[in-house]
């Protein structure tokens, strides 16, 4: 199927369901549609010639325009700045998703062109934020793709209300505009291996090289993370998706040293954020920072995940979250910058969706995309 083909049809279901979604603030479809015959145009013409030694296969060839003709949706109106990895691999940008409006909660909805951003399972519910159209597109199969940003839960909370793969990288692994670095670029996908197509390629080089883990990886469940009070329907839903990994041979839960007891971030994460913070609260925030990072580290010594609940609620409404915080299981790992991806783990009574939050040691994401592909494969 030709690239201008599949964009057509992406362009048509945005504009069937986006005037009620309200996932994007901007659709570029003609720059879409130039783009796709462009990609078409390549394709045609067969890859470059090698120009390795001696004539041999130069480097890359084998890998040419491995996303070839592939929609995908952008953060935001500044979306297209990080995007320059997945135009070259092939992708075609169709358009900018919500993301809060003036005068919103960052955490809690998206404001896309045509009025609020709504849950694709629940218009009354939120889609999370900040990466709120982003996940709308996803889950609502408007495209497959969409880039993300992720300071305290942006790509993973919504990832898990809406129902999709998201994905957080390693803190400074990818360039990002946030001065704190607590900030991380990520994706929203469909599936674990599309996610993981992604990551292949934007990541560094070599960041893919290593060769495929050994399954089950031994994993640390926890609930709470020691200091978050999520509600119990969240935690049940992510505790029964974890015995499916079990069930699977994906994964093994291993007693750790210590419990995954973590100091509450939430005061060194507003302290790091605030420009106006003083040196005290500064000299605060950094005590809590390294000790989190000394107890994760311990953890990792014995294990290759840690579990959790993604979000320690269920979505709420469009009114606001009330006391709960969102982001209150998914912050300590931009503060640590270890890289998390949320799984879908079922759906609530209120019909839904929850997820299950796998984190890794720095610079693993091969073993988030290990088990959470593994996990999306039937079962013999």
């Amino acid at each position: 199927m030709r690239a201008v083909d599949v964009v057509a049809e992406a362009l048509e279901r945005i504009e069937r369901a986006d005037p009620v979604l309200c996932a994007f603030t901007e659709v570029w479809a003609e720059k879409a549609l130039r783009r796709a015959g462009e990609v078409d145009t390549l394709i045609e013409a067969g890859p470059p010639r090698p120009s390795g030694p001696n004539g041999g296969e130069g480097p890359g060839a084998h890998a040419w325009l491995p996303l070839a003709g592939v929609p995908v949706a952008v953060k935001g109106r500044h979306g297209l700045r990080a995007a320059v990895p997945l135009l070259a691999a092939g992708c075609v940008v169709l358009g900018a998703t919500a993301v809060p409006g003036p005068g919103t909660a960052w955490q809690t909805w998206g404001l896309g062109a045509r009025g609020r951003t709504v849950n694709p399972w629940r218009a009354d519910r939120t889609p999370g934020g900040s990466s709120a159209g982003a996940a709308v597109a996803v889950a609502a199969g408007l495209v497959p793709l969409a880039t993300g940003s992720d300071g305290a839960g942006s790509v993973r909370i919504p990832a898990a209300w809406c129902g999709v793969v998201g994905l957080k990288v390693t803190n400074g692994l990818l360039p990002s505009r946030d001065r704190t670095g607590l900030a991380a670029p990520g994706v929203l996908a469909r599936t674990a291996a599309d996610a993981a197509a992604w990551w292949r390629a934007v990541s560094p080089t070599g960041a893919v090289d290593a060769p495929p883990p050994s399954l089950p990886l031994p994993a640390v469940w926890s609930p709470d993370l020691g200091f978050a009070g999520p509600d119990p329907e969240p935690v049940a839903l992510a505790r029964a998706a974890v015995d499916r990994l079990v069930d699977a041979g994906l994964v093994r839960l291993v007693r750790p040293q210590a419990p995954p007891l973590l100091l509450d971030p939430a005061p060194a994460w507003r302290a790091l954020r605030d420009p106006g913070t003083d040196s005290a609260g500064l000299a605060d925030a950094h005590h809590v920072r390294a000790e989190n990072d000394r107890r994760l580290a311990r953890l990792f010594a014995g294990a290759e995940l840690l579990l959790t609940p993604t979000a320690p609620t269920a979505p709420h409404g469009h009114e606001g979250p009330g006391d709960a915080y969102s982001t209150a299981l998914t912050w300590a790992f931009n503060l640590s910058g270890h890289p998390a991806l949320n799984l879908p783990a079922g759906f609530g009574t209120d019909g839904c969706p929850a997820g299950l939050q796998l984190v890794a040691p720095h610079g693993q994401e091969e073993l988030l995309f290990a088990v959470a592909g593994a996990a999306e494969k039937p079962r013999a």
